[in-house]
């Protein structure tokens, strides 16, 4: 049986997603679910338990410690409960189409 996609992961460019992560987060995993079943195919993470130099460095760009810092394009979202309400109010697809 083939697995669907929605039809506009596949007629439309999606933004650049990056996300910073670490390995036992469920938040993080909840953010990349959430973000895949919106046509997201690729999202570049930065584990930054793996990496203190990247753990300074997300703190340096957000001001925050807590992990999924996400970022659409050049935009930073925030974490999960931010791109959450992005998407409850419908601005999370123009975003990503963008």
């Amino acid at each position: 049986m083939e697995t669907s996609k929605p039809a506009y992961s596949q007629e439309i460019a999606m933004s650049k997603v990056i996300m910073y992560t670490s390995g036992v987060c469920p938040y993080c995993k909840m953010a990349e679910n959430l973000l895949r079943s919106k046509g997201v195919e690729e999202i570049e993470k930065i584990r930054i338990d793996l990496d203190p130099e990247q753990r300074r460095e997300m703190m340096g760009k957000t001001g925050r410690r807590t992990v999924p810092q996400i970022y659409i394009g050049a935009k930073h979202i925030g974490g999960y409960e931010d791109l959450a309400r992005l998407d409850h109010e419908g601005e999370l697809l123009p975003l990503l189409t963008a």
